[in-house]
């Protein structure tokens, strides 16, 4: 698939290097990034198990990456990490299903 280690590395000097020319725009994601740790309500591991199964969501390979080793850093496991990824795709499952009725509503609708 990828080297994820190697892309995390040229992620991170692209990011710094856009930082560089749009400080501000950099400076504003890690606020909103940081944002919830300051509540408390939830620890780092499952701020970090949500923001991995937002990631396969969003088909973000630079959150997967750099989630990913946060989660790792965070203590999760193997199978912490699966499980929350298979609460991403059921959710992903269920969004279809709840669209798929919509489609037939508007077919009610315009068929007459």
């Amino acid at each position: 698939m990828l080297d994820w280690n190697e892309y995390h590395k040229q992620l991170m000097g692209t990011i710094g290097d856009i930082a560089k020319l749009s400080p501000d725009t950099v400076k504003g994601y890690q606020t909103l990034s940081g944002a919830g740790k300051q509540t408390g309500h939830l620890d780092e591991k499952t701020r970090q198990l949500i923001a991995l199964a937002v990631a396969i969501t969003t088909r973000c390979d630079g959150c997967i990456t750099v989630h990913t080793d946060a989660a790792i850093k965070a203590g999760a496991s193997k199978e912490e990490i699966a499980e929350a990824l298979g609460v991403s795709v059921a959710l992903n499952a269920g969004a279809a299903l709840v669209y798929s009725a919509r489609v037939m509503d508007a077919y009610a609708a315009k068929a007459g």
